[in-house]
């Protein structure tokens, strides 16, 4: 059995993974939280890595707050940068396989197809330019490094568009939800299963040379709006939904006007399927 470290345990990938952990008995799954394991600490990551053979740490810590960072940029990049750079030499240290988990907002926006692997990153946030530089702190101690770009990340816990959006139907008749900003909502659940079956599949292969970016979010492209749309017929809900611009709904960070991501390199590489946006959102919202 092999020892997996869950940094971020407690936010919505960190529960979805100790959701599915059950299905993958060849790995104990240790999940910490900033409570048990402050991955900014140097010194309470090596004495956690000393205490114990870690083979894989999957990191889902993040500073997640994208119009807070434009005010607290030092905050952002410490987590999620500076912490990443110690995590990723640490993992160097003990031979400790690193999957790290980034975002959509490395992107610009600008463009109109769906976003490979090898297209410029060009972050229009604080939020996006710590993530960027946190991904070149997980591949630079280790070419192995893994790390996993996602985009519009939902679930049945902690706060989140489609929980929001239930919350809301329930307490307005009325509701404006931008329609000009396009993507792909991934299920945690299913990001989930893809980072256990990646892991499962280097324990297989353990000599392949595997490392590297990888995109994964749900297949198929929609809006804000649609997304909505979809959450409240799925719902039974009554609330009136209006499309607005982006430009109606002020924010503190610039958002990707498009950011699809492209999955094909996930799928050849590991055998992945990827499940339509909407099937996985009805399974969270029955789920719920």
């Amino acid at each position: 059995m092999k020892n997996i470290l869950v940094t971020g345990g407690n936010g919505q990938l960190g529960q979805a993974l100790q959701k599915v952990a059950g299905d993958y008995p060849q790995f104990n799954l240790l999940f910490t939280d900033y409570q048990d394991l402050d991955i900014t600490n140097a010194d309470a990551l090596a004495a956690y890595f000393a205490a114990q053979p870690i083979d894989a740490c999957i990191n889902c810590a993040a500073y997640t707050a994208v119009d807070k960072a434009e005010e607290d940029e030092d905050k952002a990049f410490l987590l999620n940068f500076q912490a990443v750079l110690t995590l990723a030499e640490i993992c160097a240290q003990h031979n400790t396989q690193l999957l790290h988990i980034s975002t959509d907002y490395v992107f610009s926006g600008r463009q109109n197809v769906p976003y490979t692997e090898e297209d410029e990153t060009d972050p229009q946030s604080i939020y996006g330019a710590s993530k960027v530089r946190g991904e070149a702190a997980a591949t630079g101690y280790n070419e192995q490094t893994i790390v996993l770009r996602t985009s519009w990340l939902y679930s049945e816990y902690a706060v989140n568009f489609v929980k929001r959006m239930r919350e809301l139907m329930q307490e307005k008749q009325e509701l404006n939800v931008v329609f000009d900003q396009a993507g792909t909502p991934t299920y945690a659940g299913d990001l989930a299963v893809a980072i256990l079956d990646i892991l499962q599949y280097k324990t297989v292969n353990p000599d392949a040379a595997l490392g590297g970016v990888y995109h994964y979010s749900n297949e198929g492209v929609t809006s804000w709006y649609d997304f909505a749309i979809a959450i409240k017929e799925m719902t039974n809900a009554t609330t009136r939904i209006s499309p607005v611009t982006s430009d109606k709904y002020k924010t503190a960070a610039k958002r990707p006007a498009y950011s699809v991501l492209n999955k094909e390199k996930i799928k050849a590489t590991f055998g992945i399927t990827v499940p339509y946006w909407r099937d996985s959102l009805a399974k969270c919202l029955k789920n719920m």
